[in-house]
């Protein structure tokens, strides 16, 4: 793929309240591509979801830097890479299974199948003790006659 037409960087701690500040962020700068309710909806979501699983799981007990890059294509894909420096993942292939948590009782382990649902494709790497970064993309429907 082509480097992005635009892209921007947001570092944010890992607190709750932040998360929302993300997605907003996000699907306002998504919006230069002129996506639809739904496809935005999707972006939400999926950012939510990355964030959360930072706050939560990478950053346990403690609060760390969440980094957002978001880069647009010409051909209507937004990429959206949310990184963290926290534990890191021990098996991916185990963490992206819909209920697997290690977030105990009161977590749905849906965070990956949620954002592989909302998205074009999705890419985790992880490395214990280094953190884990998630890459998503969504390519936003560019043909104006089937909106």
């Amino acid at each position: 793929m082509k480097k992005p037409f635009n892209q921007i960087k947001l570092t944010i701690p890992s607190r709750s309240s932040n998360e929302q500040y993300a997605r907003v962020a996000v699907s306002a700068f998504a919006a230069q591509l002129d996506p639809t309710v739904d496809e935005i909806s999707d972006i939400k979501t999926a950012v939510s979801e990355a964030v959360t699983n930072c706050i939560v799981h990478a950053y346990k007990d403690t609060i760390g830097m969440i980094y957002i890059t978001v880069g647009l294509f010409e051909d209507g894909t937004v990429r959206i890479k949310i990184r963290d420096t926290g534990c890191g993942i021990d098996d991916i292939k185990q963490a992206m299974e819909p209920l697997f948590t290690t977030g105990g009782g009161e977590r749905a382990g849906l965070g990956f199948a949620v954002m592989e649902s909302f998205t074009d494709r999705l890419r985790v790497i992880s490395r214990v003790g280094k953190g884990t970064t998630v890459t998503m993309e969504k390519i936003i429907n560019t043909r104006k006659e089937n909106r």
